[in-house]
Order: structure tokens, then sequence, then C-alpha cells
């Protein structure tokens, strides 16, 4: 295959993929199991299969369903640098995730696209979307997510893994792919084969536009709080009853409309309460909490462990509020900036490609986020979808095709770089 191909070679391999709906369970997750979906398990074994087909021998996929495999060097080439690609298996459950449609819109206009009763995309609205006009645009039938997160990633990186065994005449030096189940339930990294990775570096094909590289996301902590009423008969309920449910409710109320996800940008951090649930003796609310500085969570855990809740339960004498907080993931910044050249290097692959690099935070989080913790540093590389998690979810072929060209570059670049006990 040569990078002519690389257009119907990544549509092709994009539309198959969406088409298998992979959608996580928090709730199962949440409990351990991995991964919580079957449908993960299924797409594991057919992505090991393809990698298969390429003439890749080592290939394997766990118990867990995290697929890794392993490129060999070309001939003369076995001393230079490994390096790691990641994306992740499955898709959101915010809005449904099967059966996924997909439309394709070629030469598209510029115009409307309407995708479902009272589900369009304008680009009025949307500046990305019409830089796109006269390309392709893949979308959903507006009637669930398109899978672009992080399907694109995949077939980006499986596309690279193709070209590269199916390239004689391109040499290269050591690739290594993960491919991970559940990472938007924030249990991707949960329990990765860690001891069987070798290269010392990755990047994550999980971004957005063409040209985002990212390098920081935020510190992110989640508040499980749960709220103890006192029952009795509503015809009787003077001085006795205690509402968990209104408990509850006043809690959510008094958090922060101006610092809600919809209310912030860039560097601007949020509490956001995710799911709400009880009744009159007992009730519950998950609010995650993010802010991209160490200080800002430890204000934010603050105010709802000692002002927040303790306000709610004055304000409800008899009621009893507790709150667990947990940590998820942490700013991957600061040691990102100890292995400068890991990402210096997605940038200039990203430029010999004519793609202007946009350095930009992540508003969230990604496998690289916890791989960088653990430490393997993994910056963030577009890969050409938008409108992520939601049912106007869409993508670029011509940025899809960027991407698999930055991968191309980028294997260039670790090829010249001599493997070492360091990076």
């Amino acid at each position: 295959m040569n990078t002519e191909k690389l257009p119907e070679k990544l549509l092709e391999r994009f539309l198959r993929y969406t088409k298998t709906g992979t959608q996580s369970n928090p709730e199962k997750a949440d409990k351990g199991i991995m991964p919580s979906t079957e449908s993960q398990r299924f797409f594991a074994g057919m992505l090991a299969e393809e990698l298969k087909s390429f003439g890749i021998e080592q290939v394997e996929v766990d118990e867990n369903s995290y697929v890794l495999a392993r490129i060999n060097p070309s001939p003369g080439f076995e001393e230079s640098a490994a390096f790691g690609l990641c994306s992740h298996l499955d898709t959101a459950s915010d809005v449904p995730g099967e059966p996924v449609n997909p439309v394709v819109h070629r030469n598209y206009s510029g115009g409307r696209i309407d995708l479902s009763e009272d589900v369009y995309l304008d680009p009025e609205e949307d500046a990305e979307l019409a830089a796109c006009s006269g390309g392709t645009v893949i979308t959903s039938d507006g009637k669930t997510l398109l899978g672009a997160d992080d399907k694109a990633g995949i077939a980006g990186i499986m596309t690279l893994a193709e070209f590269l065994t199916s390239s004689p005449d391109f040499p290269h030096g050591p690739v290594e792919i993960l491919f991970s189940p559940d990472e938007e339930t924030g249990h991707g990294m949960d329990r990765v084969p860690l001891d069987k990775l070798k290269a010392k570096a990755y990047y994550t094909v999980d971004g957005g536009a063409a040209g985002e590289i990212e390098a920081e996301c935020f510190n992110a902590w989640k508040c499980d709080v749960e709220f103890y009423g006192v029952a009795a008969h509503l015809g009787a309920a003077k001085g006795k009853l205690v509402n968990a449910a209104l408990m509850a409710s006043v809690f959510v109320s008094m958090l922060p409309r101006n610092e809600s996800p919809e209310a912030t940008e860039r560097y601007e951090g949020y509490y956001c309460p995710l799911e709400l649930s009880g009744n009159i003796e007992r009730a519950s609310v998950t609010v995650f909490l993010r802010d991209f500085e160490e200080d800002g969570i430890s204000r934010r855990i603050e105010y709802i462990e000692k002002y927040l809740a303790g306000t709610v339960e004055r304000m409800f004498p008899g009621g009893k509020i507790t709150v667990t907080s947990q940590r998820q993931y942490s700013n991957m910044r600061e040691k990102l900036k100890e292995h400068p050249e890991v990402f210096e290097f997605a940038c200039r692959a990203a430029q010999l490609c004519g793609v202007k690099p946009c350095v930009k935070p992540i508003r969230g989080g990604t496998d690289g986020s916890r791989l960088t913790e653990m430490g393997i540093p993994a910056p963030n590389i577009f890969t050409g979808g938008h409108n992520f998690h939601s049912r106007t979810e869409w993508a670029s072929l011509e940025e899809m095709v960027k991407m698999t060209e930055t991968l191309i570059k980028l294997t260039e670049l670790w090829r010249d770089k001599k493997c070492t006990n360091t990076i």
C-alpha cells in the first residue's frame, strides 16, 4: 500500500469500525468488570485478527481485552528506539451508541447538514466544520454518536500498521501498538499489562481537530456524596421527616454555576454533578471535580467536603452526609516536561505533513494521562474527530489522512533515534 491509497483505506476501515458498537458501561467498570461490555471483547479480537493478517506475528489479547502488538524493525534498524501508539476500544455512554449508521458527505458543500429530526450540523455554529467545505465529512444518522472517539484513532493506527508491513522500501524501527478497553469510564489503564510494554514512550491517538497536540490535562477527582434522611408518613411528617432526596437537590443547587462545564473553557476548572439518585431515606450524588492545578483541586475538594456538606447538614437537622473523594488521574504536564523530545517529535511530525501544531490543554483526560503517571510519557495526537460524545459527532476524512501521515512521519523520527536505557 502506498500513501496515495490512504484516504480509501482510512474511510473503509473507519466505516467498518464505527458500525461495530462498543459502548462501555460505567457502572460495571466501577465494579471492576473489564471489559465492561462484551462488544469490546469482540472488537479486540477483530482488531487482533486484522493485525495478524498484515503479517504481524507478535499480537496478543489478554483476559481484560487489551490488544498488544509489536511491529518488528526493518533490517538494519534493530537498534532504533521503540515507541508506542495507543487508542481505546470503547465509545461513550452519554448518548445512544448503536446501531451506528455512518453517513458519508462527499464534496461537502459547506451548508447545514440535517441528520435527523432536531439534530443537525451548522457551519455557522461550528467554524471547524465550515473549514471542511469541499472535503469529505462523516457523520452518524443523528440517532447515535458516530464513534470517531476513538475509532478514528484506531483506524489511523491500523492503517499505519498496514503501511509499515506492506512497504519494504520504507525502513522503520520497532513500533508497539496498544488498544485499551474502558477508557471512557476512566478505567482504561487499570489493568494495562505494564510489564509487557517495551516502548519507553507512547502517543495516545485520541485528539480532535487537525494539529491538536496535547501535553497537559485536568487533575481529576470524583466525590461520591451520600445523603441519609429520616423517613416518616407524609401525612404526619412535621418535625419528623428528613428528606434525603431534597437534601441532595439542595446540595447540587449550591454548586457554583459559573464553575460548571457549560460555563468554563480552556484552563478554567469546574464542578459537575454527574449522577443523582435516591429517595426520602437515602440519596446519592456523584460530582466530578476538574482543575489544571493541584491547589485548585484541593480548593474544590475542601468546598465539597467541609463547606457544602456541612452547610446542607445544618439545613436539615437529623440528616447526615458523607463524602468519599477519589483521585481519577493527574495532569501529565510536569512529567512530560521531563521528556521534552517525546512531545517535540509529535509537533515536528505534524509540521512535516504541512499541519501547524495547535498546542492546547485537554479538558478531560486520556489513557495517556495514566500512562504518564506510570512512567511512560504519552502526549495526545489529533484524529480528525469533532463533537465527541454527542449525536452531532463528525469526522473529516482529510484530517484523518493528516493524522495517519503524521504517524508515518513520527515513525521516521523515531527510526533515527537510537535505543538507550532512557528515552
